[in-house]
């Protein structure tokens, strides 16, 4: 099946190539014959040029330009464009004696006008040849572009692929210590048997459901996000107990907002993982607020500086994720001062 697919695949360029040659011989006929009176020697004269023409322009556009031109070795295309047309110009004198010998029996007066001017024969033969050419040279050009554009899709898929995988890395990374403190937390409100532990149990599911189905949306509705961030807050409280002081405001929160899932969600996670009790008490504080174009987030908790304190990789996957999603679409700002960690992002969700 292929072979027979190559096969009427090579005819149909032969036939292609012959019906051009053929048009050729015409023009040639035509433009020889204009002055001339005898049909048998313009066309006699017109087969002669013909070998002279093919050959030239076969030269052209299979050895010169794709081996010399395209590859840029300019000084050996040059060279060699300059042998062949010394060679083709002197078949074109050899093709003026063929008609004032052999069809002008050596009567200079009997030979066709147009065929007496090498001027006009080398502008009939160098036309075709330079028409062909340019043909090629756009055929390749094309070809090049064509060649170019998938080359460059394949290294934006190969991209895209690998943002798909850092990002599906950095997700795993973010949650599981919360986790396991709530499981920990649960397991504990379960042995004392607390009337808090179906709550618990069904804030996690929520989460969960979250963590695990939803985070592999590309986005998701910013109130989406803040109200599994309430749930994390409220498992936090159980957790902390009275050892927990957090204010949780947001305004001009709209319906229609969306983000990247789990954006927001870490930087609280890290708050709570990082935060320092102070006189007793982990003090943390979160803004949200929107306008048509820009989202703001803000969280400060209490920190304790330590030889040993580190942010750890949450913030850092936070960034590259941003880095990824948003580009130079945000600005975040990591401050820690006087016993002070704070957190701000200006995020354009447009």
């Amino acid at each position: 099946m292929i072979k027979k697919k190559y096969i009427l695949n090579k005819l149909s360029k032969l036939f292609l190539h012959l019906l051009f040659w053929f048009v050729v011989l015409l023009f040639f006929a035509y433009f020889f014959g204009a002055e001339s009176k005898n049909f048998s020697d313009t066309l006699s004269f017109s087969f002669f040029l013909m070998p002279i023409t093919i050959a030239t322009t076969y030269v052209s556009i299979y050895k010169l330009i794709p081996e010399y031109l395209i590859t840029k070795r300019y000084l050996l295309f040059g060279l060699y464009s300059f042998y062949t047309l010394i060679i083709s110009g002197y078949l074109i004198m050899v093709s003026i004696f063929f008609s004032f010998i052999y069809l002008a029996n050596f009567e200079y007066n009997a030979m066709n006008p147009v065929t007496k001017n090498i001027l006009f024969v080398a502008i009939a033969v160098y036309l075709v040849v330079i028409i062909v050419s340019a043909f090629k040279l756009v055929k390749l050009n094309l070809k090049h572009t064509e060649k170019t554009k998938k080359l460059e899709t394949k290294i934006l898929e190969t991209q895209l692929k690998l943002k798909e995988q850092e990002l599906n890395y950095l997700k795993m990374q973010i949650h599981p210590h919360f986790l396991f403190n709530t499981l920990n937390t649960m397991y504990g409100f379960a042995l004392k048997k607390a009337n808090e532990t179906p709550e618990m149990i069904l804030k996690l599911s929520n989460l969960l459901d979250y963590l695990l189905y939803q985070v592999d949306k590309p986005f998701v509705l910013l109130t989406t996000e803040i109200n599994h961030i309430k749930d994390y807050i409220e498992l936090e409280k159980m957790r902390f107990n009275d050892t927990l002081k957090i204010n949780f405001n947001y305004n001009n929160i709209s319906k229609t907002i969306k983000i990247a899932p789990m954006l927001l969600l870490p930087f609280i996670e890290n708050s709570f993982k990082h935060g320092s009790i102070k006189n007793g008490v982990l003090n943390i504080n979160i803004d949200i607020d929107c306008s048509d174009e820009s989202l703001y987030f803000k969280i400060e908790n209490s920190y304790k500086k330590t030889k040993t304190s580190s942010n750890g990789i949450g913030l850092e996957n936070i960034k590259k994720r941003l880095d990824l999603l948003y580009e130079t679409n945000y600005k975040l700002n990591i401050n820690d001062n006087n016993g002070t960690f704070k957190v701000t992002l200006n995020l354009n969700h447009k």
